[in-house]
């Protein structure tokens, strides 16, 4: 799914008015009938109090037409204008005479007026701020904005928090809506899924306000959402007379003293992925707990406690690199050597990571399209501080094209960027905040590689994959009690789950809205 930017949306709208040869007012009805529709299929006219806080732009004018409809089939609403500016959109004018023609007279709040009584029972709906929001809401405004979060009410934005901007923070965390739920039009917003700015907004869905598929099509967007629909074209089924070699040979080099558990999680994640064999590159004191704990996987040493030396005479795939290796003088160097000669495919993770930051012409040497897998952290160590997600999302591009490699930016909702293309991942859970999350993600992304996958599939597929095993295990762990080890548990589930279809949703009778003009 596209994420479309803010000037994108506009453009769509305006294309799909021209095309459709509709008027901006009737794609606004659109709108707010499919709000209506939203809210009507899940309240069937209970008795609450919705309390509708409209601007005087567009994004107002869609709640003061969702007020019509509201009121039309019998809810019981209060609708206020927050009046903080003297410009008005024409479409939240027509609207406005469509309500005050039904004998609905909004209450027009500006500075100083008396605050309303809200219930906590009740439902606000939030629609003064929408997407062309250019400046900081008023002080009264923000006033108006503590009260409503006060009240403890439900909050149901309309399109987007009101107060939040598409692609810059807020300069005032208090001067944004914090929302239960938003209803977004077309299409999620970046901001939806950003650490900084997720907080706004606790659940979203998608409206389809019938924006025409010509414009969205045909349009690239910055970023994509993944779920699903996404990568279920990635997968590449197994044939009947494949065998091991067939599904690849992946190398994972890393591990030392007191961190061998590290390549224990990176190499059974691996062979769970689907690599048809796995060898690990470990020192001596790794060698009896691998073959003990992995059976499956085949094993190479080096040095006693350190890795001091990669030597091998097998030809891998793929290599995975950095897990539990350690920055020892030792180590450093024989890593650098590694990259030196190496021109396989790579997964570079952990204190491999670590050692570039320190020794920056290493990245010179990088593979193309290496794929690189850094916590917040580690990706600071690589691209410098930043002021906030959209200036980190930036560098990350730019470091991206510097050295032609993906990088999976590690979060909540976990973000794969290369080139200036970045792709938003939907899958995972608070629960797989714990260690060796990353580690079982670097030998999921490798084994994805030696079986074929093109590094940039492998590493989408990879955190998708990632998430839903950590989302199917968490049903049975809770969020506290879900270890790395569990994410592996559900990785069988999470590609069978790609083949299942859901259920079709219980049938309710759809009410289309009242269309009056």
């Amino acid at each position: 799914m596209k994420i479309f930017s803010a000037k994108q949306i506009y453009a769509a709208d305006k294309f799909t008015i021209e095309k459709q040869q509709i008027t901006s007012d009737a794609l606004m009805e659109r709108s707010a009938i499919q709000i209506f529709n939203w809210i009507h299929t899940r309240m069937q006219g209970a008795p609450v109090k919705i309390h509708l806080f409209c601007g005087i732009g567009n994004n107002g004018g869609d709640g003061i037409a969702l007020a019509r409809h509201l009121f039309e089939h019998g809810y019981n609403i209060a609708v206020y204008v927050v009046n903080y500016s003297k410009t008005r959109s024409k479409d939240f004018l027509i609207n406005l005479d469509r309500l005050k023609d039904r004998k609905i007279w909004p209450e027009f709040l500006e500075s100083g007026s008396k605050l309303p009584v809200i219930g906590r029972d009740d439902i606000i709906v939030d629609a003064i701020f929408g997407i062309g929001l250019n400046r900081a809401p008023d002080a009264w405004v923000v006033k108006l904005m503590a009260h409503l979060h006060e009240s403890e009410a439900f909050i149901l934005s309309v399109d987007i928090p009101s107060g939040l901007y598409t692609d810059k923070l807020p300069t005032d965390k208090n001067a944004v809506i914090k929302s239960n739920f938003v209803l977004s039009f077309q299409a999620p917003k970046l901001v939806f899924f950003l650490p900084d700015t997720g907080i706004y907004s606790n659940q979203w869905e998608i409206l389809d306000i019938g924006l025409d598929a010509e414009f969205l099509i045909g349009n690239e967007t910055d970023y994509e959402l993944i779920g699903k629909n996404e990568v279920l074209p990635f997968y590449i089924p197994r044939e009947k007379f494949s065998h091991k070699g067939t599904h690849g040979h992946a190398l994972i080099i890393g591990g030392s003293k007191g961190k061998v558990g590290a390549v224990q999680l990176a190499a059974k994640a691996c062979l769970k992925s689907g690599s048809g064999m796995v060898t690990v590159y470990v020192p001596e004191c790794g060698y009896i707990p691998l073959q003990t704990a992995v059976p499956e996987v085949m094993v190479l040493t080096n040095d006693e406690d350190k890795i001091s030396k990669i030597d091998f005479e097998i030809t891998p795939k793929v290599v995975g690199i950095g897990i539990g290796l350690g920055t020892d003088d030792a180590t450093q160097k024989a890593f650098e050597d590694f990259l030196t000669d190496n021109k396989t495919p790579l997964v570079v993770d952990a204190d491999a990571i670590n050692i570039l930051a320190e020794n920056p012409k290493g990245f010179k040497k990088l593979v193309s399209q290496a794929i690189i897998t850094p916590h917040p952290k580690e990706l600071e160590r690589l691209i410098g501080a930043w002021k906030d997600d959209f200036d980190k999302l930036e560098k990350t591009k730019a470091f991206s094209k510097k050295y032609d490699c993906i990088v999976v930016i590690k979060g909540a909702h976990s973000i794969i960027i290369y080139g200036d293309k970045g792709y938003v991942n939907t899958t995972g859970n608070p629960g797989m905040a714990t260690a060796g999350s990353g580690d079982v993600l670097t030998g999921m992304i490798t084994g994805l590689i030696a079986q074929g996958y093109e590094p940039l599939k492998a590493a989408i597929f990879g955190v998708y994959l990632h998430g839903r095993a950590g989302d199917i295990a968490v049903e049975q762990t809770g969020y506290q009690s879900e270890i790395a080890s569990d994410i592996i548990s559900g990785i069988g589930s999470a590609f069978i789950d790609l083949f299942k279809v859901p259920e079709p949703p219980q049938q309710a009778q759809e009410d289309q809205g009242s269309n009056n003009g």
